[in-house]
């Protein structure tokens, strides 16, 4: 399965970004995180620049909307073929952008979709 960057992660257990994290490693999927703390979560390094990212075939955005603004050149420039806005990240203006740049948007909750293997 191709690589996914968990966009917005956090090292505290009870957020949905770190699950998410932990979901997608015991699903055997590469992935890669970006967060404003560093840590590990099960070997997965989160780190706080954008330029360590190749290759992307997924971003999980879990981030709200007026905080993904300054990131979407950023996230146009990874390439990636989808971008997952989790709920409370649905972001119009965002899609747009990205339908423009032939990146599939996908509003749905990434939890779910491992759960239910639709991912």
């Amino acid at each position: 399965m191709s690589k996914t960057l968990v966009f917005g992660a956090s090292l505290n257990p009870n957020r949905y970004s770190f699950l998410a994290v932990k979901k997608l490693v015991e699903k055997n999927i590469t992935t890669v995180a970006f967060g404003k703390n560093l840590g590990t979560i099960l070997r997965v390094q989160i780190k706080d620049n954008l330029t360590d990212f190749q290759n992307v075939f997924t971003v999980t955005l879990y981030l709200n909307p007026s905080r993904q603004v300054e990131y979407y050149n950023d996230i146009v420039k990874l390439q990636p073929k989808r971008v997952i806005f989790n709920p409370g990240t649905e972001n119009p203006e965002f899609y747009k952008i990205l339908k423009m740049n032939n990146i599939e948007v996908v509003e749905g909750c990434t939890l779910v979709m491992l759960a239910t293997n639709q991912y």
